[in-house]
């Protein structure tokens, strides 16, 4: 790391680039970047820390930076080309990442899902029992003097974890998704069978995910679950509308009776993730049943407002299994009312490789409505439309444009769950105006 130098991020709105920035900015580093011009949910924290973020333009790149480019924009971005011409240092993201993390005891999250979820649970519990630095992948970072942990969401995509060498890894599941990138369950099992090889003292992995089961490596992998062959078990569990609670043993040794407020069994089993990595850091687990408590949880997992009548949750699920799972939490605190999904389809190469789970998924809900696709900077178009997932589809099905979101003005004291990795948060927005203004009027 190095004082005399700015360090200059291309892509700075980025979740993990914008919680990169805010470690770096932290820790008394010279720090700026650039991005679209357009709002994003990551801005908000770059605003608070008084972090300059400049419009893309390759006349921002000077003499004097040390360039952090994010994994979104290929060696052809402008920015990117110029600093290369002038032989100004250029790491990507992950690179970067990567050499921060000697000096720590760090802790990586990976997973197809749940990663962002668990790695802010972690980072929440540890910092409040030890000084932890942290990258959450919902763009929260932080960077902490003499910090005993990092805690960071290392991301499957690309291989990209591959960068790291942490002391343990977090390993949620592994499933089929990045469809333009992996070419099978296969071969996402290989990249995560090669991150295990780089983990320096254990990793704590699902025990009733298959593939996960398949892993060798030459550090101990302790299974956490609810099953009699997991390492740490979750037992008696009871979820009600104020959360969750369940005793949780670590063979037969019991270790305690936990709390979260969090809905979902997926939570039920990311905080026993937590649980698992305190215990072999000797982390006093009286102080973890605190911490674990007063978690609120991330940016766009299960954030919950009341406009008018209704319950409005917004959440990042874009996967069948992330799907599965929002439901699942918003029928345990919500089980005596009506489940409205909007769910906005994310890139049409994981539409059409995950059609049919998407549907079933979907099907959880009361009543489904979808948005158009939402493409990517990769992939502008595909020979697949949000009515080929609506025909499969039986509880409903009804495409919604941002500029008329009245069909959803028929339910009343029910909970209308949005989700997607896109811009979704667009026709969130157009409904609670609308409500708000029915509301208004009607009073």
């Amino acid at each position: 790391m190095d004082n005399t130098t700015t360090y200059y991020f291309i892509g700075i709105k980025g979740s993990g680039m914008s919680s990169l920035a805010l470690i770096l900015h932290d820790e008394g580093y010279h720090v700026k970047g650039s991005d679209i011009t357009k709002y994003t949910f990551t801005q908000r924290g770059l605003e608070k820390a008084g972090i300059e973020v400049l419009p893309f333009d390759e006349a921002n790149i000077t003499e004097g930076l040390t360039v952090i480019a994010g994994n979104a924009f290929t060696d052809d971005h402008p920015e990117i080309k110029k600093a290369r011409a002038m032989g100004l240092p250029v790491t990507r993201y992950h690179e970067f990442l990567g050499k921060m993390l000697p000096g720590y005891t760090s802790i990586g999250v990976a997973g197809s899902h749940g990663k962002t979820s668990t790695t802010g649970l972690l980072s929440h519990v540890l910092s409040g029992v030890a000084p932890t630095s942290y990258l959450i992948g919902d763009g929260t970072g932080k960077g902490t003097p003499n910090a005993r942990f990092f805690v960071f969401e290392a991301d499957e995509y690309r291989r990209h974890f591959m960068a790291y060498h942490p002391e343990y890894m977090i390993m949620t599941n592994i499933d089929f998704d990045h469809p333009d990138y992996f070419t099978g369950i296969e071969d996402v099992y290989q990249a995560f069978q090669d991150a295990s090889q780089q983990v320096k003292k254990g990793i704590f992995a699902w025990g009733d995910d298959k593939n996960l089961r398949r892993l060798h490596a030459d550090v101990p992998i302790y299974y956490y679950g609810t099953g009699k062959n997991d390492d740490f078990q979750a037992r008696d569990i009871k979820r009600t509308t104020e959360g969750s609670e369940y005793d949780v043993y670590h063979g037969d040794e019991y270790l305690g009776h936990f709390h979260i407020h969090l809905f979902g069994e997926h939570n039920v089993l990311n905080s026993l993730a937590v649980i698992a990595v305190a215990y072999f850091e000797k982390v006093n687990l009286e102080e973890i049943k605190d911490e674990l408590l007063n978690f609120k949880g991330v940016k766009r997992r299960f954030s919950e407002k009341k406009v008018a009548d209704m319950t409005i949750i917004d959440d990042y699920a874009h996967h069948p299994s992330e799907i599965k799972a929002t439901l699942d939490a918003a029928r345990q605190k919500y089980p005596e009312k009506e489940i409205i999904a909007v769910f906005q389809p994310h890139t049409f190469s994981r539409t059409i490789a995950l059609l049919d789970d998407f549907a079933k998924s979907l099907n959880l809900a009361d009543k489904v409505y979808l948005t158009d696709i939402f493409s990517s900077a990769r992939e502008k178009s595909g020979k697949i439309s949000s009515a080929d997932l609506a025909a499969k589809i039986n509880k409903g099905g009804e495409i919604l444009q941002a500029d008329n979101m009245s069909p959803l003005l028929d339910y009343h004291d029910a909970v209308v769950v949005f989700m997607g990795a896109g811009d979704v948060q667009r026709y969130e927005k157009s409904y609670e105006e609308l409500l708000s203004n029915l509301s208004f009027k009607n009073n």
